[in-house]
């Protein structure tokens, strides 16, 4: 079983970044693929982006190319969302969410493990 904990959210204004982190405990994930997902207000659950377990493949949602990059430590069974150029349209509550298959994938179905969330608002 594998717990994960976000954190790094808060409020920022539009232009600004945010870190956030996704703490794995419980067993080991280093094998498992990484995803982060996002829930605004009234919306479906939507992909943003997800990292393989090597950190040699990742995924990016149209919608955040160019200013979100997720890596991973593998070491501190971390795995790390860098947010800049954040826009209103990104406020959402993020989670993160593991998958056994350790493959690079942007299904939520395919993910087992999943987060509470951290919530990210963006002012503009």
């Amino acid at each position: 079983q594998v717990q994960l904990v976000e954190s790094g959210g808060g409020l920022v204004q539009a232009g600004g970044s945010l870190r956030l982190s996704c703490i794995a405990s419980g067993r080991t994930f280093t094998y498992y693929a990484v995803g982060w997902f996002r829930q605004a207000p009234g919306k479906e659950r939507e992909f943003v982006v997800a990292i393989s377990w090597s950190g040699g493949t990742t995924a990016y949602a149209d919608s955040v190319k160019g200013r979100f990059t997720i890596s991973r430590d593998n070491a501190k069974n971390t795995v790390y969302l860098q947010m800049n150029s954040l826009k209103p349209e990104d406020t959402a509550i993020y989670f993160c969410a593991a998958s056994r298959s350790g493959i690079l994938t942007t299904k939520s179905p395919a993910y087992n493990y999943w987060g509470q969330g951290t919530q990210v608002t963006v002012s503009s």
